[in-house]
């Protein structure tokens, strides 16, 4: 991996994005879609922006959410703390989101919620376990994950990473949180394992979809509250199968309700296509966040369409697709 350097990242001010073409104005007073995040790693993000811009203007996570997403019309986040490492942190970002005065004052009124449990198998021991099973109880804690299984980097030993999945599965479902699911290249025991251990009703988000259409299609019909996790990277041309999920999705119809919420997986997974939309951008910004789903929304809607043949889906319907599943899902 080579070395960026300074003239390789983006200027600091193309992070704030302008309204996407396909959206109402705020100015206008015309009513525009809320954005739901339903997967974002936001102390990495925070992170990453630092590293990347050392003398950046935003001191504070705070201070990043409210300028950023500032008159995007981010309504919530879905963060997500997946590793040893975050387990002592979250609470006081989640205790920072109790009271709406907190809200509005250090969140911009974005509503902020969170999901936890432990993406590396290797990592899991009985301490960490307790302190999931603490968070659980946290008011704005609306879930388990990310966890699961990820043949494709094997960074634990397989029957390690199915042990410690199941493991976490059976708490989640004896506490009837909504389960937040990696996998890749994992299907046959992801699948084994979930209808297993998960009872058919459970809530479900298979986040950042990458794998066959064919296995979506399966788990979608034996799960009826399952939703599949679409983030910028259905925008890659590396990456065929999420589109596919999609056209497969609308060939039932427009009328046919599309199990998708949008996510941002920050700080990755950039929509390729928001670059036409930023002027005088040169490379590629370091980061992804919440506002710019409207952008992955938008191919979606493109993608939807092909099937149909004409324009049924556009990027404010598949917003409104994807909120209202994100309040199936989450509860947000």
């Amino acid at each position: 991996m080579g070395k960026n350097n300074k003239s390789s990242v983006p200027a600091e001010e193309h992070l704030i994005l302008p309204q996407h073409p396909a959206r109402p104005s705020p100015e206008a007073g015309a009513t525009r879609t809320p954005i739901v995040d339903t997967h974002t790693h936001l102390l990495s993000t925070f992170s990453f922006y630092r590293s990347k811009y050392k003398l950046g203007r935003f001191a504070t996570v705070y201070d990043f959410v409210r300028e950023v997403y500032k008159e995007h019309g981010v309504e919530a986040i879905v963060d997500v703390y997946c590793e040893a490492s975050e387990h002592s942190t979250w609470k006081e970002i989640a205790d920072s989101a109790l009271t709406e005065e907190d809200r509005r004052n250090k969140w911009g009124g974005m509503n902020y919620w969170f999901v936890m449990g432990e993406h590396e198998a290797k990592d899991y021991t009985d301490e960490i376990e307790h302190k999931i099973i603490d968070a659980m109880s946290h008011p704005r804690c609306v879930g388990w994950g990310e966890m699961g299984l990820d043949y494709h980097y094997d960074n634990s030993p397989r029957d390690i990473q199915q042990k410690v999945f199941i493991r976490q599965l059976k708490h989640a479902v004896r506490l009837g949180k909504p389960l937040t699911i990696h996998t890749r290249e994992a299907e046959e025991d992801t699948e084994r394992i979930l209808k297993e251990h998960v009872p058919k009703d459970h809530r479900i988000h298979i986040h950042c979809y990458t794998d066959s259409p064919e296995w979506a299609a399966r788990m979608l019909e034996h799960f009826p509250n399952l939703y599949i996790g679409i983030t910028g990277v259905i925008t890659y041309s590396t990456n065929l199968n999420t589109a596919e999920v999609i056209r497969r999705m609308a060939t039932a119809g427009p009328d046919t309700p599309l199990r998708i919420i949008l996510e941002t997986d920050a700080p990755f997974m950039t929509p390729s296509n928001l670059y036409g939309s930023l002027k005088d951008c040169k490379g590629r910004l370091p980061l992804s966040h919440s506002a710019m789903i409207p952008w992955t929304a938008e191919f979606t809607a493109n993608v939807a369409n092909e099937p149909l043949g004409d324009a049924q889906w556009d990027t404010e319907r598949i917003l409104r697709e994807s909120r209202e599943n994100a309040r199936k899902m989450y509860g947000v």
